[in-house]
């Protein structure tokens, strides 16, 4: 039984509808510095996209002045991006398919957030921006060394700065210190 349920794993892992190679999923590949896949890139960015939005919505709703500001300064930015990969998308520049929906690991936390109220709802928005934008800077970069995508990978390092700058913001956010704009 154990073995059956092991192939069956196996097999879900593979499928087309997970989209996303378990070294990416689990982050072992940002560990050892290895480039994503495209689609890869493509989910994973689009998914960050999915949930800066989201939970940067709900900080507009339950944060503190702080965490208003700094949201603000997220949609509008993950708008932009989100928009800029699905026009490349649509043209039929990158042939990949955008999720719809937020992963499992992301829409947890948007649930979490969701449950929270004042200092508890800050204090988890603020690490999440942490290491959201960890994590995007880490793909960003990873995509825009040695990406196979020439457009995507050029778009890739266009949007470094913002994400390296968005990184800043969120530490001096969960710091206390006032965050600036840009």
């Amino acid at each position: 039984m154990k073995y059956l349920a092991s192939c069956f794993a196996l097999v879900l892992l593979a499928t087309p509808t997970m989209a996303q190679s378990v070294g990416e999923k689990t982050g072992i590949n940002s560990t050892l510095g290895i480039t994503p896949a495209t689609e890869d890139f493509v989910k994973q960015a689009a998914i960050s996209d999915m949930f800066e939005i989201q939970s940067s919505q709900l900080a507009q709703q339950r944060g503190d002045a702080a965490d208003k500001s700094f949201a603000a300064t997220m949609i509008k930015d993950h708008e932009k991006t989100a928009s800029d990969l699905k026009a490349m998308v649509s043209s039929g520049d990158v042939k990949v398919t955008l999720p719809t929906e937020l992963d499992s690991t992301h829409q947890s936390k948007i649930d979490k957030l969701k449950a929270l109220k004042s200092g508890d709802f800050s204090a988890r928005y603020q690490l999440d921006q942490v290491s959201g934008h960890k994590d995007a800077v880490s793909l960003f970069e990873r995509y825009a060394k040695g990406g196979d995508h020439p457009k995507l990978k050029e778009w890739a390092n266009k949007m470094l700065p913002t994400l390296r700058h968005h990184f800043q913001m969120a530490q001096e956010l969960a710091a206390g210190k006032t965050v600036g704009k840009h």
